[in-house]
């Protein structure tokens, strides 16, 4: 894939989003893991509260990062932004009126992948971009596309089957270019798109429920 900007603007990029928003970083955080957190309990809005989170963080990264910052150097990311806003009003839309994902406590492999996508893109992810060297305001912190879609299967891991497959459309598009970008630029933390990707085609074509 022929990427039309450099390593350095890539970066750049991450510098301008991160003091343009800060501290909304904090605040996505503390949202994902109070997700997570009431994905577990039998809370009987919990499912409406988890879809409404999750269309907030696709909202954000489409208009905050797509939209705002890195259309700046890359013209496809309107192309990226829009879809990422189309994914979050679905989730939204879902946890509204819609057929509503519903997220529960799964036991066995189920429960174990979600925990390690959950774990990678909240813990993990931010550890590897201090390892290579980046500072945090300087590097993909949570909120920007990649964290967010790993985010987004490990909690998808949680939802009770049958699973709606057409939510899975958006975060598989993105685990494809952000993966090869991984590649191309060098991101080592984004390698674990690439795996989650591999999950969700797992919940794609293999775990469809009855």
């Amino acid at each position: 894939m022929r990427i039309p900007f450099t390593v350095s603007e890539f970066f750049d990029i991450f510098v301008r989003y991160n003091h343009a928003v800060w501290p909304m970083q904090i605040v996505l955080v503390a949202l994902a893991a109070l997700s997570v957190a009431l994905a577990y309990t039998r809370w009987r809005q919990r499912s409406r509260f988890v879809c409404w989170v999750l269309g907030f963080f696709w909202i954000w990264t489409g208009a905050a990062y797509h939209f705002a910052h890195f259309a700046a150097i890359n013209p496809a990311a309107r192309l990226f932004g829009g879809l990422c806003i189309v994914q979050g009003v679905l989730f939204a839309w879902m946890g509204t009126r819609g057929p509503r994902l519903l997220f529960d406590r799964p036991a066995g492999a189920s429960g174990f992948i979600a925990w390690i996508l959950i774990a990678y893109a909240l813990v993990v992810y931010p550890v590897l971009n201090r390892v290579s060297g980046h500072a945090f305001l300087g590097s993909p912190t949570f909120g920007a596309p990649c964290p967010t879609a790993i985010f987004t299967f490990g909690l998808l891991w949680l939802a009770r089957p049958p699973m709606p497959r057409y939510v899975l459309v958006v975060p598989l598009i993105w685990s494809a270019v952000g993966g090869s970008a991984a590649f191309a630029l060098g991101v080592r933390q984004d390698l674990g798109l690439v795996v989650a990707g591999l999950s969700g085609l797992c919940l794609l074509f293999v775990r469809r429920g009855k």
